[in-house]
């Protein structure tokens, strides 16, 4: 999703939308490109603009709708212009904003602020991909969670969740927590993800055992300090797993559980748009807007 607008700094985000029309307008090119849809009975060929444009009426059905309908804003008393500052810091901070900073920066509670980050990543988490990945694809697994006490590190922990992700070099990456990191669960995601001509590259985990019947599949052995063999390696996965905890650990300090996926969809997110430009991840983010994610439909997954 390409926008002719330039945004280099917030600044140039205040000046672009100073009120609430510059940022409906705006809203309905991502989310329509100038072609209008009723969401009551699906027609899209005339409409009529009323209340100052700020609603439209079918000229078939004769209902009133918004741009909002059907999407993030929906229900939000906020006007558009604090939610599209909080799009532009979201998207364009490295590892994210924490809703405390949010609070401040666009003078609302820190509860509405949480609100807000967990709708955006809802947004994010809509970013769907057909094709599978192909090429070298590397798979491993890193466990997120509170500070250790005592017991075992890594597989096996206590506290902690699971996270299965699987990378493509220099392309695209899945990541997502799992109950378990046994064979049937982590090989079923790379079935469904993950092309059959692809060149599979694991480490020893027992998990993974049997995929040479399936994929061209490498193995390096950790667990014999063995990092790198001849382009065997599964670096680009653990890079991503250092910017996920570095995020966390950084900006949001604790992530529970019932939410970590929201987490993982943004840092993945990111990851998959890191070619773009901050503009253009900015219009990409809300030209994905359609859905609802309710304060109650949130709270109640804890």
């Amino acid at each position: 999703m390409k926008t002719e607008t330039k945004f280099n700094s917030l600044l140039d985000v205040v000046k672009r939308f100073p009120d609430e029309k510059s940022c409906r307008e705006f809203l309905e090119q991502m989310r329509w490109d100038g072609k209008p849809v009723c969401p009551h009975c699906g027609c899209f060929e005339k409409f009529y603009r009323i209340q100052n444009g700020r609603l439209l009426k079918c000229a078939d059905c004769r209902k009133p709708f918004s741009v909002k309908i059907g999407t993030i804003f929906e229900d939000s008393a906020l006007p558009l212009q604090k939610w599209f500052f909080a799009f532009f810091m979201f998207s364009s901070h490295k590892k994210g904003v924490s809703s405390y900073q949010l609070a401040k920066d666009i003078e609302v509670t820190q509860k509405t602020a949480w609100h807000m980050l967990h709708r955006i990543r809802s947004a994010m988490g809509t970013n769907s991909f057909e094709k599978p990945l192909d090429g070298i694809v590397e798979a491993d697994e890193t466990y997120i969670g509170g500070k250790k006490h005592r017991g075992k590190r890594g597989r096996g922990s206590e506290n902690k969740t699971p996270v299965f992700g699987i990378a493509q070099r220099k392309g695209r990456l899945i990541s997502q927590p799992v109950k378990k990191v046994d064979g049937k669960t982590l090989k079923g995601i790379i079935r469904q993800n993950v092309s059959p001509d692809a060149t599979l590259m694991t480490d020893e985990w027992t998990a993974y055992n049997n995929l040479s019947s399936e994929y061209k599949h490498e193995v390096i052995n950790h667990g014999r300090k063995e990092y790198v063999r001849n382009g065997v390696h599964t670096n680009t996965i653990e890079g991503f797993w250092s910017l996920l905890k570095r995020g966390i650990i950084g900006i949001y300090h604790h992530v529970s559980p019932e939410h970590l996926h929201r987490y993982c969809d943004e840092f993945q997110y990111r990851y998959n748009t890191r070619q773009l430009t901050e503009t253009d991840r900015f219009a990409l983010t809300l030209a994905q807007c359609a859905g609802r994610l309710t304060y109650q439909d949130l709270i109640s997954q804890k």
